[in-house]
């Protein structure tokens, strides 16, 4: 008698032609043992890019989003509007109406946005002056009533001796007129971090002025190709290098005006300067004044509830990535500095936030550590 024995041995992949999320393994062949996480995380892509592709016409228009929410000009006045889907009333006041809390009333529809229409003046003038301070009233699911700054709002201050930031609405007459084109991208780039405040010698916080009268021309005569600047989204707590974010389609105002940041930026590319802007969506400031915290009322409006969308370390909100509108707020957001600012590109601060349930926190030294 003759046995013949074999050994079954498993079809070799090719995981380089993989399309379903798992062609990372090509190049990490100890990730093969999580390749049902990689597919399950690709889906989810697949899944929300089809809807936005099927409800928004795309990437390009979704991420577009702040030329329909916040304030935008329309034939015959100002369109305002807001996601707050767990107000129970969300009004318009400021000083162009007096501070009326209940004049100017917004109508949510059935995706949770607040709008409002503000017809121009009889003479033709915006019903919203430039400069003009404002903030929105809201009631929450449970009754109480409180003042809220616009999430998408491009311009927020400070009073002195009031640490409470107010939105300005920013229209200037004049636009600024751009002189310079951006730069090709360097072959090589050497990079120059920047705070715009703390860039001065003297013991004050400067400004877009001074940085771009004092600090470009060191960078160009020092060979740098590529200037990275922090601190430029808003905040409230000025000791937390601009990594604790309120408003973040608002530049930083204690360093001057939008103008003066579109003059620094223009400037840099004058000289052959790539300009990178420090982006922090990693998390957001805790604040509920001035910040996006509780902003309808919910601790789940743009972050995750519980503590999922707290971070133990940074005492800062967590965001919903898994949120259609939080999803097309930071994207908006990217493309409105790349639009309005002409910034070259981004850098990402706290990515592992981003990416792992972990946050990034504890001893992290096996892939069943980030897949687990």
């Amino acid at each position: 008698f003759y046995f013949h024995t074999h050994m079954e041995t498993t079809p070799t992949i090719d995981w380089s032609k993989a399309t379903d999320g798992t062609a990372v393994v090509a190049d990490d062949p100890y990730l093969a043992n999580y390749a049902p996480q990689l597919r399950a995380r690709h889906e989810y892509y697949r899944r929300m890019k089809s809807a936005i592709d099927a409800n928004e016409g795309g990437l390009e228009k979704f991420s577009r989003g702040y030329e329909v929410m916040g304030f935008n000009k329309v034939p015959g006045g100002i369109m305002y509007r807001e996601w707050a889907p767990n107000a129970k009333m969300l009004n318009l006041t400021g000083d162009f109406n007096g501070w009326d809390k209940y004049s100017h009333s917004c109508v949510k529809n059935q995706y949770g946005v607040w709008e409002l229409f503000l017809p121009n003046r009889p003479d033709g003038t915006p019903a919203i002056s430039h400069q003009s301070n404002l903030k929105i009233f809201i009631e929450t699911p449970s009754g109480e009533q409180s003042f809220r700054i616009p999430a998408w709002i491009s311009r927020v201050e400070q009073e002195r001796g009031n640490p409470i930031f107010h939105g300005v609405y920013w229209d200037p007459p004049q636009q600024y007129q751009w002189k310079n084109k951006q730069p090709k991208r360097p072959e090589s780039l050497k990079i120059w971090e920047c705070h715009v405040g703390m860039s001065s010698a003297d013991s004050k916080i400067s400004t877009y002025k001074e940085f771009t009268r004092d600090v470009i021309p060191q960078a160009v005569e020092l060979g740098y190709t590529a200037i990275q600047l922090m601190a430029i989204m808003e905040h409230a707590y000025y000791a937390s290098f601009g990594y604790q974010v309120t408003s973040f389609f608002a530049i930083s105002s204690r360093f001057g005006t939008p103008e003066d940041l579109m003059e620094l930026i223009d400037t840099a590319h004058g000289q052959g300067l790539v300009v990178l802007l420090d982006v922090v969506h990693s998390h957001a400031s805790k604040n509920v004044a001035d910040g996006l915290n509780m902003f309808d009322g919910t601790d789940h409006c743009y972050f995750h509830s519980g503590p999922l969308g707290s971070h133990p370390v940074w005492d800062s909100r967590l965001f919903n990535y898994s949120s259609y509108e939080v999803l097309r707020f930071l994207l908006s957001n990217l493309r409105w500095f790349i639009e309005k600012y002409q910034f070259d590109g981004f850098r990402f601060d706290g990515v592992q936030s981003m990416l792992y349930k972990h946050r990034g926190q504890g001893h992290i030294e096996k892939f069943d550590d980030y897949f687990g």
